[in-house]
């Protein structure tokens, strides 16, 4: 290391001392100086004999124009060959930025006019990077030459993002005969990259208020790139869409509005970067609390407009989730003793004597309303206590050392329960005028069935419908195969139910005939279950939860002629048959017998009642196939386990 530094050393004695900076190439917009030194030997020098940095980094004033449109328009008074043209700048060339290409107006005539382009001036127009000695020069956001500083998306140099937020959204147009412009976005003074793209036949045009409140607007009539209030504005325009792009940053408040131009519906995506131009700016120290003795003093933070240069108030800046407010400072003051003190308050510790003030609130106040939200609100002061004990009100600022407890808040801000219907049953007839119905629960915010829907709203549950089938038959006699009349009427023609999330009837499946051949009976369970969403598990439900016919749970069934029988039917066969069921039906019936364990071990359950099929006779369980379903008596609950449950 020690021979390195010696010949860099060595390297640098062969030249002489840098000279002074020349004047800058530029007055404004940033320029290039350059500073030279001379070899002192004979030699030829390691290194480079000219440096460079930018000056005059200071915007130059909108009417001072592009510093590439001055080059090219010098050469105005010059003919090329034999001929005056005006000249109008090329930008962004990609083979050689620092070049002087200029453009005759109004002729397809591209020249290059000088080899290099004066230093300072930009390579790209959307860039910092400038042209020194016709060569592109990378310059950061700080102006240095060679830095790689970059502008944060709130155009912040070198900054985290942190000063404005990004605004995305879709509007899509509502516009009638009657309504022909509508508002897109309002996008405030000082946004940046602002991109808009329209979908459709209707057309976007510009209304903008600059900070004096000066109004005008812009009809965006045709594709190309313009000013508007000092804003560049590029503008294309499609037979099928539009695109606006503004870079930014707004010199005003601009208002995107859509105008309609067709019947077909429009729609318009936006993105952009919105200043937050409300912050927090810390105060001085507030003055102390006591003159002498020892007392303490604090600062607050106040919200201030960077628009206006004003105090705010504070909720303009609670606006923004990124305005973290800073925490107050506290610090002690007026130390020195009071006149004939007795030492006391100097001997007992500060913390002690003067505790600090805190925040006091009342208890909140019932919420507003039991549903679909409320607000409920309590009174917030800041307290002193003294060394006996006793509690006094002070003023707020003594309390702003720590956040002040909010005196708003939400509550009950679930939805309020809402009827619910479900679809319509099948008409009660295969012919003419009939019913059908339908399910109509009362749904909480958790979808469970509860009470407390107005009986005003609720939709009906009953309606009539008409199938347009005729109502007659031809006369014609019974094929050999076919059911009896009565029990071919009673016959059910079902799809199997499946449980939902709302309470619905599910029947099981039948029972086997009670009768190997002839007439017998089939029986079936009807319940009235529910899908609980949450754990994906059936629940019963009380047969009156469930709302619409219920399937029957009892039919006749035929199974074939007994051998000697006639297949024909017989009427008086078949009500004898029948009657014999109903007597059957007599010898058993249900009856409650205790009840289930609770559904739940804390915060409230319920127990469900046990029915139970008895022969009356000896008293003895039966199967439940032997109990007629429709008697069976409805599910009786009762409430358990109401004791609250342990926090998890």
């Amino acid at each position: 290391s020690s021979r390195t530094a010696r010949s860099e050393e060595d390297r640098d004695s062969l030249w002489d001392a840098w000279g002074s900076w020349s004047e800058c190439s530029r007055t404004c917009g940033g320029g290039a100086s350059y500073s030279l030194r001379r070899c002192l030997s004979s030699k030829t020098c390691e290194g480079r004999n000219i440096r460079y940095r930018t000056c005059s980094n200071v915007d130059c004033p909108p009417e001072a124009g592009d510093f590439r449109a001055q080059q090219c328009s010098a050469h105005n008074d010059v003919k090329y060959q034999g001929q005056f043209y005006e000249w109008l700048p090329i930008s962004n060339d990609p083979d050689n930025p620092c070049s002087l290409k200029c453009q005759a107006r109004g002729v397809a005539l591209v020249v290059e006019l000088a080899p290099k382009v004066l230093d300072g001036t930009r390579c790209y127009t959307e860039s910092l990077d400038m042209c020194i000695s016709g060569l592109c020069q990378i310059v950061g956001c700080d102006r240095q030459l060679g830095s790689a500083v970059k502008e944060d998306n709130c155009g912040v140099c070198n900054g985290d993002g942190s000063t404005c937020r990004l605004v995305r959204g879709q509007y899509k147009s509502q516009l009638s005969a009657k309504k022909l412009d509508d508002t897109v976005v309002a996008i405030p003074y000082g946004s940046r990259q602002v991109r808009l793209v329209l979908k459709g036949p209707d057309h976007l045009y510009l209304e903008t208020k600059t900070l004096q409140g000066v109004k005008s607007e812009n009809s965006l009539s045709s594709t190309g790139s313009f000013l508007v209030d000092n804003c560049s504005i590029d503008f294309q325009k499609f037979p099928d869409k539009e695109i606006l792009r503004i870079p930014g940053p707004l010199t005003a408040d601009f208002t995107i509005k859509i105008r309609s131009a067709g019947a077909a519906d429009s729609s318009v995506q936006f993105i952009f970067y919105q200043p937050i131009i409300h912050r927090w700016r810390e105060t001085d120290f507030f003055p102390c609390s006591a003159s002498c003795g020892g007392g303490y003093q604090l600062t607050s933070a106040e919200c201030f407009d960077l628009r206006s240069n004003r105090i705010v108030a504070d909720q303009y800046c609670h606006y923004y989730p990124e305005n973290i407010k800073p925490k107050p400072k506290l610090q002690e003051c007026n130390l020195d003793p009071c006149p004939a003190s007795d030492g006391y308050k100097q001997i007992m510790p500060y913390d002690l004597y003067h505790p600090l003030p805190r925040w006091e609130s009342t208890p909140w106040t019932a919420c507003s309303s039991s549903c679909g939200g409320g607000i409920q609100s309590r009174s917030v002061s800041c307290v002193e206590e003294d060394i006996q004990g006793h509690i006094s009100p002070v003023e707020e600022w003594k309390c702003m050392y720590t956040p002040k407890m909010p005196v708003v808040q939400p509550c009950n801000i679930f939805d309020c329960p809402k009827w619910l219907a479900q679809e319509w049953s099948p008409c009660t007839v295969t012919c003419g005028q009939g019913l059908r119905y339908r399910v109509v629960l009362c749904i909480d915010h958790r979808g469970m069935h509860t009470g407390g829907c107005s009986p005003k709203t609720k939709p009906h549950i009953k309606e009539e419908c008409i199938v347009p089938n005729p109502c007659y038959k031809p006369k014609e006699k019974l094929p050999v195969e076919a059911k009896l009349p009565w029990y071919k009427q009673a016959q059910e023609l079902e799809e199997g139910a499946v449980v939902s999330e709302e309470p619905s009837f599910i029947p099981e499946a039948w029972s086997t005939c009670s009768v190997t051949c002839g007439v017998g009976s089939q029986v079936r369970l009807v319940k009235c279950q529910v899908l609980l969403s949450f754990s994906q598990s059936v629940a019963d439900l009380p047969i009156d939860e469930c709302e619409g016919p219920k399937p029957v749970s009892q039919r006749t069934c035929y199974s074939g002629p007994c051998s000697g029988e006639p297949t024909e039917y017989n009427p008086e066969e078949t009500e004898l048959l029948y009657g014999s069921l109903q007597e059957f039906d007599e010898l058993y019936d249900w009856e409650y017998e205790g009840f289930t364990e609770c559904s739940e071990s804390c915060g409230g359950g319920v127990q469900e009642a046990v029915v139970t099929c008895l022969n009356k006779q000896t008293r003895e369980t039966a199967d439940e196939m032997l109990c007629v379903t429709s008697r069976r008596p409805p599910q009786l609950l009762k409430a358990c386990s109401l004791d609250p449950c342990p926090p998890r």
